[in-house]
């Protein structure tokens, strides 16, 4: 199965290695294929920036402790699915071009779409799996 952490599990998994966050991310890693975009690196580089500066270094050493595929992220194709937030679009883009199964997110702007292909679980449901 390949799966797919979106900016926030990945920012919550290195803030907090305790978390289910963390414990979701590593299964999927272990388990599956983690695959990331460049926007959800780029994204979460971006909220240490604003949120945590002092704890950029310690999101770097976390992402390259993961074991993962890089992917690019490719333009919006019109019929993807419309979200409240679309700076999550791009997300959900590069999930489908990449044929991703999973989307791993706490996101309620995820959560709440309609759609069989990724399927879309948070930590707790991904346990189940």
């Amino acid at each position: 199965m390949r799966v797919m952490p979106d900016t926030n599990v990945l920012v919550s998994a290195a803030l907090f290695p305790n978390s289910q966050f963390t414990s979701a991310l590593l299964k999927a890693m272990q388990e599956h294929t983690l695959v990331i975009c460049d926007y959800i690196t780029e994204e979460a580089r971006e909220v240490f920036d604003r949120k945590f500066p002092e704890k950029l270094d310690r999101f770097d050493g976390f992402l390259s402790s993961l074991a993962y595929e890089l992917c690019a992220t490719p333009q919006i194709n019109p019929d993807t699915p419309a979200m409240r937030d679309e700076d999550d679009r791009p997300i959900l883009q590069a999930a489908i071009d990449e044929d991703v199964d999973v989307i791993l997110t706490g996101d309620k702007d995820f959560l709440v779409l309609d759609i069989v292909k990724p399927r879309i679980l948070a930590p707790a449901e991904f346990f189940s799996e």
